[in-house]
């Protein structure tokens, strides 16, 4: 799509403009349009949503984005990535850009990209290229911000320029009973109320913020994370983790990571999100990609040190679980969905050795992993 600001301003001459049009790459194009439209890049925040076949959701959350209160003095954008979509999500895009119905406010633009390779990490990728915005915010499809979203994000940004990634306030919003001892799991469900208080996430916990609701510094992303990551890309079983994968990149080139609590959404999760056939393959997920993110925040010639205490560490909750839980742990949804974490957690090194495998198989053995 074309962007509707792309055209010749006033105050450069025709000559001019052509001669820089034509030898000037797509690659260097951003410095020419800072020269060139530098009202049209000031933007304040962007909001990038990932979305794939998210056409029935979508409405709802930029219903929300619409109706933002405290924004009169901040300029925005949202950028929604269809990743490789086949309902009608472009359709529903188009309706809230184009019907007359719908009224933006003056300081908000709302665009539509196109990822073809699916993964949430390359949705991100081009959310981040593509932003006009210093911050970045990351909503998902089925997350529901509060009135005040925007403001609560920007103000804290300003107000902490050392922080790199700060995450939201998140509750779930149910359609149906959740299972007994939920609490347990719910933080995988990216549900995440650490108090009415911001707090910082001290690398030495080992605790980290979801990807749903994480506002992003660009200059933190463009810095240290690479385009390719590991976690982004997926081969046979269903992994998770790019979330934490993508933060404790920001966290270990020393940017500091936060909680604002200021920033109330809700999750909306569905009744088959409840299930424990889902909860399960979704413990599974997180447990696999384990040792990846475990071993990012040591050097390569530590890993081999601190892979053995990690690995009795997972023994010892597996055998502490089923002492406890005993039958639940095949029977109860939470305890067979921690069984399953703690499981994949064990022989997640064995799984990330086969992905290496795996990855250098399909490139025909040219390139260097981005696992190793």
């Amino acid at each position: 799509m074309c962007p509707s600001f792309f055209h010749k301003p006033s105050s450069v001459s025709a000559d001019k403009f052509d001669k820089l049009s034509t030898t000037t790459s797509l690659q260097g194009l951003a410095p020419l349009f800072h020269w060139l439209f530098p009202d049209r890049l000031a933007t304040d925040f962007t909001v990038v949503i990932p979305t794939y076949n998210g056409g029935d959701r979508l409405g709802t959350l930029l219903d929300r984005l619409r109706h933002q209160i405290n924004v009169e003095d901040i300029s925005w954008e949202i950028i929604v990535v269809d990743n490789n979509s086949t309902d009608h999500t472009r359709e529903v895009v188009q309706h809230y850009q184009t019907h007359p119905q719908i009224d933006w406010p003056d300081r908000i633009s709302l665009r539509y990209e196109f990822e073809p390779q699916q993964g949430a990490g390359f949705a991100r990728n081009l959310g981040v290229r593509t932003a006009r915005s210093s911050l970045i915010g990351f909503l998902d499809d089925d997350n529901l911000p509060w009135i005040n979203w925007i403001r609560a994000a920007y103000k804290f940004a300003q107000q902490h320029p050392q922080v790199g990634v700060f995450g939201s306030r998140i509750r779930g919003k149910f359609s149906t009973p959740v299972p007994a001892n939920f609490n347990r799991i719910a933080a995988l469900l990216a549900l995440t109320d650490r108090g009415p208080h911001p707090i910082p996430y001290k690398p030495e916990a080992k605790i980290l913020p979801p990807g749903a609701g994480l506002v992003v510094r660009r200059q933190a992303w463009l810095e240290n994370i690479p385009e390719r990551r590991s976690l982004a890309e997926k081969f046979g079983e269903r992994e998770a983790g790019e979330d934490l994968e993508m933060v404790l990149y920001i966290q270990q080139a020393g940017w500091e990571v936060w909680y604002n609590a200021r920033m109330w959404m809700h999750h909306v999760i569905p009744e088959n999100r409840l299930t424990k056939t889902y909860l399960v393959k979704l413990c599974k997920g997180i447990g696999l990609s384990r040792y990846h993110t475990r071993m990012l925040s040591f050097a390569p010639r530590q890993r081999p040190f601190v892979l053995l205490p990690y690995v009795l560490n997972d023994i010892r909750k597996i055998v502490l679980h089923v002492a406890r839980e005993r039958e639940k742990v095949v029977t109860d949804t939470v305890s067979a969905s921690e069984m399953m974490l703690y499981l994949a957690s064990l022989v997640s090194p064995l799984y990330s050795r086969y992905r290496i495998g795996k990855r250098r198989m399909l490139e025909g053995g040219s390139g260097k992993s981005s696992d190793s």
